[in-house]
C-alpha cells in the first residue's frame, strides 16, 4: 500500500513537471504571436529577454522578441554582452520594403550619431540594400537579425540567409538602438524588449 501511494505521488509530481516544462516552452505571447523562452543561436541557448507589439498610429505592425545569454535592463549592459544575441520580427501585416527600409532609416537617424553613421555608412547601406533586393515583408514572415561571434550580424527571412554578412558588433548594437535606443521606433515597445514588462 506504501508503495503504491509513493508511485502515485512519484507519477504525479512526474506529470506536474512535464506540463510545467510543456507551458515553459512559450514564454510570451504578443496579441496572438508566440515567442519561445530560449532560441539556439550559433549552438548556444539564448534567453527571451523581452517580447512586445511595434504599433504605427495605432496600426499594428510586427511583434518583436529579444534574445540574450542572460537577461539584461538597460541597453548599456546588453551591448557589454558576450556572446550572440537575436532580434525576431514577426509580421502581423504586410509592409512594402520600401516602407521597411524607410523606418530602418529614421531609427538609425534618431538613434545613432553622425560620427558612428559615418563609421557604418557601407554596412547601412548593405543592408538597404538588402531590403530593397525583396518584394516586402508579408503578414506571418519572420525575420532574424542575430549577431553571431566571430561572423557577424546575419539576417534571416523566414529560414533563409539574406544580404551579406555585417562584421562589426558596433554596428549590431547601433541597429538594436532602432528599438532599444534613447528614441526607439516604439515607446512602448522599448520597455517589453528590456523586460520591464
Amino acid at each position: 500500500m506504501v508503495t503504491t501511494k509513493h508511485g502515485f505521488k512519484g507519477l504525479l509530481a512526474g506529470l506536474l513537471l512535464a506540463c510545467f516544462c510543456v507551458q515553459g516552452a512559450i514564454a510570451a505571447d504578443v496579441n496572438g504571436v508566440k515567442f519561445d523562452d530560449t532560441a539556439k543561436v550559433a549552438g548556444k541557448d539564448l534567453v527571451l529577454n523581452g517580447a512586445g507589439m511595434r504599433t504605427k498610429f495605432i496600426i499594428k505592425v510586427y511583434a518583436a522578441g529579444l534574445y540574450l545569454t542572460e537577461k539584461k535592463n538597460t541597453v548599456a549592459d546588453i551591448a557589454r554582452l558576450e556572446g550572440p544575441r537575436r532580434l525576431t520580427l514577426v509580421m502581423v501585416r504586410d509592409v512594402s520594403s520600401e516602407d521597411f527600409g524607410q523606418s530602418f532609416m529614421s531609427g538609425i537617424n534618431s538613434n545613432v550619431g553622425d560620427a558612428e553613421k559615418a563609421k557604418y555608412a557601407s554596412q547601412i547601406s548593405k543592408f538597404g540594400e538588402m531590403f530593397g533586393a525583396i518584394p516586402g515583408l508579408k503578414k506571418g514572415d519572420v525575420l532574424h537579425l542575430d549577431w553571431i561571434p566571430g561572423s557577424g550580424t546575419v539576417t534571416e527571412l523566414n529560414g533563409k540567409k539574406i544580404g551579406e554578412v555585417v562584421p562589426d558588433l558596433g554596428y549590431y548594437n547601433a541597429v538594436l538602438r532602432i528599438w532599444i535606443g534613447d528614441k526607439p521606433a516604439d515607446g512602448s515597445l522599448k520597455p517589453a524588449l528590456l523586460g520591464a514588462r
